[in-house]
């Protein structure tokens, strides 16, 4: 789970550019060699060619938003592709590549994941679009694995482009796909001549699908570390192409390299033989001003190491475009000089989201079937629930839908640890605020009291993660709750002026509330942990008054506590998590808990008790949050929030009083 970027912040940037002179647009030009002969006459041939991406779609194939059951004009690979279409035709020559994290990341995935929903004569639909528009080659992302490998293997059976990764491998130490592969290409040099030329394409995914997915890789696959594997299969590659491009399923750090990194693609650009690499996983735009700054990266330029780079966003938001001029000598073709470039499907103007481009119709044809059949499984009703369900306010104090999940995980737990060592420690539930405008398009949980749908139930729980349960001591459980206590900014007490309560480098699927407990989150203490998992304040403690069952939680006390498979692994890296720390795996999602708990009840009444609240400074200090204006008539209802003004994106600026 990279950490997601408010989609208004995405379309916010790219907008200012899509406006911009082309000259202008987020362009890297870099002169490697002067004396290019521009009409490929005499003996030094030149040739152009456009090279696309796409990465992180997350099976957002039409601009549809099946949460809310309307049109998107954010996202889908239909737009995407009325954008490539447009941007092959500009150029002579252009090959288009995907950069991981296809098959997962909304209810149509999941819709096609279940049992018998997959037809392997027809094909999985994401691969059917792919193969309609004509994909060259493609990598693993680290969500292509989240409904296990007989569904993966299954699904890109049918894709017409091969797939590479080369850190990935069986534990016998084959390949999972191939590391690499050669693709003969012929071109037009600028001169008309036809060339054909050996692109070499080589592939990356996060080490960390090891921990992440471990309950269904475990002594099937193992990763190795991006860098390393690139520095073993590179030269090889290199050897055997005219041109060799990275596909990096991976983000930009500029930190120094320990080796298991997550984000490796900056490394992974230093390795010599890099002509271009092609980023994803952070569900960022590069170039582009979110890696301004950081050495050895031109976020103007659009270059890593001085290699071009591209990163397009996530959800179909941009398309990654990169042209290079190629020239040939005697010792072969070398990029003589390039121009980097992404193209966004919308930006926002004056608060409302403007569409750039619109559906490629034959895209839509493709995948209509499982679109429409996607959006009748959403609207079959599971049950009831007799309060509205929002996360609107789950920064600020008692949150339904966390309510709902910890309540449902805890029903789904106990009868299987009843009858094991486990059962005689304390079972607490741990759960996040997945759609709490951090997950893109501002998204919120917005449920009225009423019929609950699977539609709500996904909105709820957005990721395909799997109950597991780890045994930790009261220490770590405080711990833990440290480490969600930083999605909260540090305000003074005291001051006049309102400050700003949330941090905007928040990760909403790392605000862990823990059920079973009650407990005080002092923001006025700096956070004791950084998004790493790094303790960066060593004396200091958000979390005060911890309680179970009323009395004073004890350092040696022991819990055992349910989350899902991706936090217990250690995802996020919060203290009390690890394989060695895990009692149980169990073979069903989070979400099927919590679609089970509500069938089963037929009728949830969250519990509002608070679990957590905010600390008394010494002084009355206002806070604030930014809320969309669907959440205006909740907010009216709340005495503790006062409407102060407007903010940007369109949102609504609210003042809380901490006293």
């Amino acid at each position: 789970m990279p950490r997601p970027v408010p989609r208004r912040t995405l379309i916010a940037g790219s907008a200012a550019a899509a406006m911009m002179p082309v000259s202008a647009l987020a362009v890297g030009h870099s002169e490697q060699a002067a004396g290019s002969d521009p009409g490929g006459h005499g003996a030094s041939p030149v040739l152009k060619l456009r090279l696309l991406e796409t990465s992180d779609l997350h099976m957002y194939i039409d601009a549809y938003d099946y949460y809310r059951s309307r049109v998107d004009d954010n996202v889908g690979l239909a737009r995407v592709a009325t954008l490539t279409r447009a941007a092959r035709a500009e150029v002579a020559n252009a090959m288009l590549f995907d950069n991981g994290d296809i098959i997962q990341g909304n209810p149509l995935g999941d819709y096609v994941a279940q049992p018998g929903h997959l037809d392997p004569a027809q094909g999985h639909p994401i691969f059917r679009a792919m193969n309609h528009l004509g994909y060259d080659a493609a990598t693993l992302g680290n969500h292509e694995f989240n409904y296990g490998l007989p569904f993966l293997e299954a699904s890109i059976k049918g894709a017409r482009f091969p797939f590479v990764c080369a850190n990935v491998e069986h534990v016998d130490g084959s390949p999972f796909v191939p590391r690499f592969t050669v693709l003969d290409r012929t071109f037009t040099d600028e001169a008309g001549v036809a060339h054909t030329l050996k692109i070499g394409v080589i592939g990356f995914t996060p080490p960390q699908i090891m921990v992440w997915d471990a309950l269904r890789l475990n002594g099937k696959l193992r990763a190795q570390d991006i860098v390393d594997a690139a520095r073993r299969y590179i030269p090889e590659l290199r050897a055997r192409c005219d041109l060799l491009v990275v596909l990096c399923h991976s983000g930009i750090s500029a930190e120094p390299r320990v080796g298991g990194d997550e984000n490796a693609a900056l490394y992974v650009a230093g390795v010599p033989g890099v002509d271009v690499i092609f980023t994803g996983h952070a569900h960022r735009v590069f170039p582009g001003p979110d890696y301004s700054g950081l050495k050895g990266v031109d976020a103007v330029a659009g270059t890593l190491a001085g290699k071009p780079a591209i990163m397009p966003g996530f959800w179909g938001s941009h398309l990654g475009v990169v042209d290079l001029v190629l020239k040939r000598s005697a010792d072969g073709w070398r990029v003589d000089s390039f121009h980097t470039e992404v193209r966004p499907i919308s930006q926002r103007r004056d608060g409302k989201v403007i569409p750039l481009t619109q559906d490629d119709t034959a895209i839509c044809e493709v995948v209509e079937p499982e679109h429409k059949a996607t959006i009748a499984w959403m609207a079959k009703p599971v049950g009831m629930t007799a309060v509205p369900i929002d996360t609107y306010f789950a920064f600020v104090g008692p949150d339904p839908s966390i309510s709902l999940v910890n309540e449902a995980q805890l029903w789904y737990t106990r009868p299987l640890l009843a009858g094991t060592e486990a059962a005689k420690f304390p079972l607490l539930s741990a759960a996040a605020p997945f759609s709490a405008g951090g997950m893109g398009s501002g998204a919120f949980v917005d449920i009225p009291a009423g019929p609950l749908t699977m539609k709500d139930i996904a909105s709820i729980y957005v990721f395909a993660n799997t109950i597991s349960v780890v045994r930790c001591t009261g220490a770590e459980v405080r711990e833990w709750l440290e480490r969600s206590a930083i999605a909260f900014n540090t305000v003074t007490a005291g001051e006049k002026t309102p400050q700003a309560l949330l941090a905007a480098d928040r990760q909403t699927y790392n605000f862990d509330v823990i059920a079973g407990l009650t407990y005080e989150i002092d923001v006025t203490r700096p956070p004791r942990y950084d998004q790493s998992g790094e303790v960066i304040n060593a004396t200091s403690h958000r979390i005060n008054d911890l309680r179970y069952a009323g009395r004073p939680v004890r350092a040696d006390d022991v819990f055992v506590v349910v989350t899902n498979n991706y936090r217990a692994g250690g995802g996020g890296s919060f203290p009390g998590t690890g394989q060695k720390k895990i009692v149980l795996n169990a073979p069903d999602g989070n979400r099927d808990a919590v679609l089970r708990f509500v069938a089963d009840r037929k009728r949830v009444d969250p519990p509002s008790a608070p679990v957590w609240r905010f600390a008394k400074p010494v002084a009355p200090t206002i806070v604030t949050v930014d809320l969309p204006t669907s959440a205006e008539a909740l907010a009216s209802s709340r005495p503790d929030l006062r409407r102060l003004s407007g903010a940007p994106g369109g949102l609504i600026r609210y003042g809380l009083t901490l006293a």
